[in-house]
C-alpha cells in the first residue's frame, strides 16, 4: 500500500496538483482499491470455501455438516481474509486519523466476523440436536438464543471499548452502575429464561404438544418454543403467540396426557321427559326381550325380582308393593351393553352410564366413556354416530327426549280443534 500511495503522489505531482490536495486524494485512492481488494479477498475465499465444502459435504454421510452449509457457517468465515488484509494495511498512510479508523474498523470487523459465526453456529447446533430422540422432550432452542443474547452483548461491549479507545474491563466495571437499568430493559427475557428452564426442567410443554389457553385464545398445536415465545398453530390454522413466562404464571391446558393414555373422552348426556319413565308391564317387556342386547339380561332381572317378591309374599299383580322394572332402568342397561360392544370404544378406561341432578329440563342420561380412535375428525364421528342411535331408540322404550317448545310446536297445537295437537 505505501508503494501505491507514493505511485499516486507522483502522478499527481506530475500533473502539478497542490502537494496538500495530492496527498489527499492519494489517500483516497487507496482506500478505494483497499475495499475493491477485499471485497474482491471476500469473494474469492467464499467461492473457494464454498466449493472445498460442498465437496467435503457429498462425501460424508453425517448430516451436522449440512446444517452448518445451511446455516452459512463457513460464509462468515470468508470475510476474514478481506479483514486481514484491511488490518494489515493500517498503517500505509502518514495520517494518524487514517490509520486510526482503519486499524479500529478492523477490529470492529473481526469483531462482527466472530459475533455472526457464533450465532450461525448456534443454529445450526440447534439443527443437529433436533435430530436426536432427546429433542423431543428437551427443546434447547430458547438457551441457544439467550446464548447467543449474550455473545450479542459482548460484541457491543468490545465494539464501544474499541470506539472509546478503552479495555473491555474498562466498561465491564461500569455494569454494576447500570445493573438497575438492564434488569428493567431484560425484564421479559430473564422472565423467560426462569420459565423456559420451568418448563424443560418439569416437562410440561414439548414441540407437538396439543395445548389450550383461553386467555390468549390459543387451542392448537405447540410449533415452536423459543426464548421469549411459544407459538402454537390453532386449528382454523391461525398462529397464537404467547410469551413464555405467561405459561408459567397463568394455567393452560396440555392434552399429552390424553394422547399418551391411548384414548378420549366422550362425555354426552341426554335430557328425559320425566314424566316418559313408567314400569314396563309384560307386553313391554315382550317386546324389548326382542333386543339381543337385552335378551339375557331381562331374563335374569325378571327371575331376581319375582324370587324377591316371592320371598316377600307379594303376588305379581301388587304393582305398589312389589319390584318390577321401568322402561328407564332397561334403557340403561342397553346404553351400557350397546356401548360395551361398540368397537371404537375403550373398554378398559373408565366407563359410566349414569343418571344426573334433575331438573327443570329433564332427567340428564349421561354416558362417560373413552373412545379408541383420538383423530378430531374421527372422534366427532364417534360422537355424533352414538347420539343418533340413542335419540332413534329411545322411542322403543317409550322414552322422550325433553325439549322447550318450539314454534312450529306451538303453531301445531293452536291449529288443532280444540287446541288439541295431532302429536
Amino acid at each position: 500500500m505505501n508503494y501505491l500511495l507514493d505511485l499516486f503522489r507522483t502522478i499527481l505531482s506530475d500533473l502539478s496538483v497542490p502537494e496538500n490536495s495530492a496527498n489527499h486524494i492519494s489517500i483516497f485512492a487507496c482506500l478505494l482499491v483497499l475495499a475493491l481488494v477485499s471485497y474482491l479477498a471476500q469473494w474469492i475465499t467464499r467461492i473457494a470455501l464454498a466449493k472445498i465444502v460442498h465437496q467435503f459435504v457429498q462425501k460424508t454421510k453425517t448430516q451436522w455438516d449440512d446444517f452448518l452449509v445451511q446455516r452459512k457457517v463457513f460464509s462468515a468465515l470468508a470475510h476474514l481474509s478481506s479483514a486481514l488484509i484491511i488490518y494489515y494495511a493500517s498503517g500505509f498512510s502518514d495520517s494518524e486519523l487514517v490509520n486510526k479508523l482503519l486499524y479500529g474498523f478492523s477490529r470492529i470487523y473481526f469483531i462482527g466476523i466472530f459475533t455472526f459465526f457464533t450465532i450461525r453456529i448456534g443454529n445450526a447446533g440447534n439443527d443437529i440436536y433436533q435430530t436426536t430422540p432427546y429433542a423431543i422432550n428437551r427443546p434447547i432452542k430458547g438457551y441457544i438464543q439467550l446464548f447467543q443474547i449474550l455473545i450479542f452483548c459482548i460484541a457491543i461491549i468490545f465494539v464501544i471499548s474499541v470506539l472509546i479507545d478503552k479495555t473491555p474491563l474498562y466498561l465491564l466495571g461500569g455494569l454494576g452502575a447500570i445493573a438497575a437499568v438492564l434488569l428493567l430493559v431484560f425484564k421479559d427475557t430473564i422472565l423467560s429464561l426462569v420459565a423456559s428452564i420451568q418448563l424443560s426442567a418439569n416437562k410440561m410443554l414439548k414441540p407437538g404438544d396439543w395445548i389450550a389457553m383461553p386467555s390468549h385464545n390459543a387451542d392448537g398445536t405447540v410449533i415452536d418454543i423459543s426464548l421469549n415465545t411459544v407459538k402454537v398453530q390453532n386449528w382454523d390454522k391461525t398462529i397464537t403467540t404467547i410469551p413464555t413466562y405467561a405459561l408459567v404464571s397463568e394455567s393452560f391446558n396440555n392434552w399429552i396426557g390424553m394422547e399418551e393414555s391411548g384414548g378420549r373422552r366422550i362425555k354426552r348426556s341426554v335430557n328425559l321427559d320425566m314424566r316418559s319413565v313408567r314400569f314396563c308391564d309384560k307386553a313391554t317387556l315382550e317386546k324389548l326381550s326382542h333386543f339381543y342386547l337385552l335378551k339375557d339380561y331381562l331374563e335374569e332381572r325378571e327371575k331376581e325380582i319375582k324370587a324377591f317378591n316371592k320371598n316377600l309374599k307379594i303376588e305379581d299383580g301388587d304393582v305398589y308393593n312389589g319390584r318390577r322394572q321401568t322402561n328407564l332402568g332397561i334403557f340403561r342397561r342397553y346404553l351400557e351393553n350397546y356401548l360395551r360392544q361398540h368397537p371404537m370404544i375403550h373398554q378398559e378406561l373408565t366407563f359410566l352410564v349414569r343418571h344426573l341432578q334433575p331438573s327443570e329440563k329433564g332427567l340428564p342420561l349421561e354416558f362417560y366413556v373413552f373412545s379408541k380412535d383420538q383423530n378430531w375428525a374421527k372422534y366427532e364421528a364417534i360422537q355424533a354416530d352414538i347420539m343418533d342411535h340413542i335419540l332413534a331408540i329411545l322411542p322403543e322404550f317409550g322414552l322422550r327426549v325433553f325439549q322447550n317448545p318450539s314454534g312450529y310446536d306451538i303453531s301445531d297445537y293452536i291449529s288443532q280443534p280444540n287446541g288439541t295437537s295431532k302429536k
